[in-house]
């Protein structure tokens, strides 16, 4: 059986662009903190600008792209999806409920028949 290759292709433009999102998201905190006797507004701003900045250049790289078309692949599959009617679901969410109740009572049941095996046939014990 022949191993199946995963063939990646990262040029070296992207592996930049991944690199520059490194140093933009850890440029976004620094400038947080060094900007630390300006208003808090302005740290904030400054934080979400170059994070913003981060996203963009990541979503023009090829593992950016590569995530975009799985978000647009799986709304597809989620579109195909069948979903249940009320009624339906109501209707299994009461055989589910059923179903607790029911497993409930059967280890209740065995619980105690086991308790009264043990304690009270075979040890004697008294409670």
């Amino acid at each position: 059986m022949a191993n199946p290759t995963i063939e990646t292709v990262s040029t070296g433009a992207d592996k930049a662009k991944l690199a520059g999102v490194a140093v933009l998201v850890v440029g976004a905190v620094v400038a947080f903190y060094a900007l630390g006797q300006q208003d808090l507004w302005l740290r904030v701003l400054a934080l979400l600008a170059l994070l913003a900045v981060a996203v963009a250049v990541f979503f023009t790289s090829e593992p950016g792209k590569q995530l975009i078309a799985y978000g647009r692949d799986s709304v597809k599959e989620v579109r195909k999806v069948v979903w249940p009617s009320r009624q339906e679901a109501m209707q299994m969410t009461g055989y589910v409920f059923a179903f607790v109740v029911v497993m409930a009572l059967f280890l209740w049941l065995t619980d105690k028949t086991l308790e009264w095996v043990f304690y009270d046939l075979l040890l004697g014990w008294k409670r």
